[in-house]
């Protein structure tokens, strides 16, 4: 059987790292069997979803190269949840109920106050026809509750957690369409899986009890349930995430310098015991990408290993992934001279600006400016094109003595401004011979 899996966003807000791990891994998991990946927008909520945030949703996940083979939106589904509802009121699996938010409330804290579990005690399925035409009558509409089977036990072999048992007689009825007839989230996910065939459904752990109660709507629209597996949360380096990371959208990485390989490499080991590893590509990590070596502790999102593994990214693209991003007339030594340098790509511009000058001069003493002196005569006589840094230092070691960092610092930071930085044997050929001289005198 196919592998089908979806990622279902709500298109209320942009894309955070927590949805990006969810589509990622579903991803992955699609891929390393060659079955498919599916889009589906969540857009019953008519009141917050925007049109600005299905754009962006796609062009996040266009962004991070995560394809996908279709893509169905729940707005324009409500035909087929129509169909399927009335099939489960005329089975009798679907039941109205008329409780205000206030009512259910008070009766939580009653049965809290007990000690008893807050389960919703089924009162509306004691209305006789009568009482609801006498609820019509005066004008209230109700709200609809999915009758959960109490003599079927709820069990299922998690991908992540193992094997999972729910008694659904400790668990409410949960409401699936509301008194303005709009839905809440369960019954037509359900359906759309079912629709899509989707094969695998693998989420959050906070949707382990929602996935108890569509396993029993799976049952009653007569389809058999999707494997499902639950990962442990994201928590931030203090611990639990924060609002702020939280809020974090791929468009603020993006302004941050972070490339899409790096938030790919990072996110696909997170909560497993594997470590992150750069090099591989992405059929190597939908290959090795294994439910197994998922553990059930929370997943630890730190933005300081983001910005190490992008570091790591940028010392591996070749120059045709990254050309457009290089400064006017940056060409592909510069960019192997500089990029072990880099921790995002943006940075090549300041080193562009060392090659092409001008730098500030640096303040010497004079027995460092007679040597530079020295340096620039030597560097008039040298072939630029063979090795220039080795004919010059070889050439200065010999004819003053120096060596280790009093031959080569001085000339570092003549030559570029800087203390440190791409070695000088590849950075050297790459400034204008006469450039090089002009910052020596200077």
């Amino acid at each position: 059987m196919t592998t089908v899996t979806r990622f279902a966003p709500s298109p209320t807000g942009k894309l955070h790292v927590g949805n990006v791990r969810t589509a990622l891994h579903n991803w992955l998991l699609a891929r390393k069997t060659g079955g498919q990946f599916l889009l589906r927008i969540d857009d019953t909520d008519a009141e917050r979803s925007r049109e600005d945030f299905v754009e962006a949703i796609r062009d996040d996940l266009a962004w991070l190269g995560l394809a996908y083979d279709g893509e169905e939106r729940q707005s324009q589904r409500t035909e087929l949840y129509e169909r399927e509802f009335q099939k489960l009121v005329a089975a009798g699996r679907i039941y109205r109920a008329y409780e205000t938010a206030q009512e259910l409330d008070l009766k939580r804290k009653i049965l809290l106050g007990r000690g008893l579990p807050p389960i919703y005690d089924r009162a509306a399925l004691k209305l006789t026809e009568a009482d609801h035409e006498a609820k019509t009558a005066a004008g209230d509409a109700p709200h609809w509750r999915f009758l959960l089977d109490h003599d079927q036990p709820i069990t299922w072999d998690d991908g992540i957690r193992g094997p999972q048992n729910f008694d659904p007689r400790q668990m409410s009825d949960p409401v699936i369409r509301r008194a303005d007839g709009s839905w809440l989230y369960m019954l037509p996910s359900a359906i759309d899986d079912i629709a899509m065939g989707v094969t695998d459904v693998l989420r959050g752990e906070d949707h382990v009890s929602n996935t108890a109660t569509q396993i029993q709507m799976f049952t009653a629209l007569g389809a058999q349930p999707p494997r499902f597996a639950h990962e442990a949360l994201l928590t931030g380096a203090e611990g639990k995430l924060s609002k702020r990371l939280g809020a974090l959208g791929m468009a603020d990485f993006r302004e941050q310098g972070i490339e899409p390989e790096a938030i790919v490499a990072l996110l696909a080991r997170l909560g497993t015991s594997d470590p992150v590893d750069p090099s591989l590509d992405v059929p190597a990590l939908a290959a090795s990408f294994d439910l197994s070596r998922f553990g059930r502790a929370p997943a630890r999102f730190d933005e300081a290993d983001l910005h190490r593994v992008n570091a790591q990214i940028v010392h591996r693209l070749p120059f045709a992934r990254v050309a457009h991003l290089l400064p006017e007339g940056m060409g592909e030594a510069a960019w192997e001279a500089i990029r072990p340098n880099l921790a995002h790509i943006d940075e090549a511009r300041d080193w562009w600006q060392v090659i092409t000058g001008p730098v500030a001069a640096s303040a010497f003493d004079d027995e460092t400016r007679a040597y530079l002196s020295q340096a620039a005569e030597v560097t008039a006589s040298l072939d630029w094109s063979a090795d220039p840094w080795r004919a010059l230092t070889s050439a200065l070691k010999d004819s003053t003595g120096r060596k280790g960092k009093t031959l080569f610092l001085p000339l570092r930071q003549a030559l570029t401004g800087q203390d440190h930085g791409p070695e000088m044997a590849v950075l050297l050929p790459l400034i204008a011979q006469d450039e090089a001289i002009r910052r020596l005198k200077a």
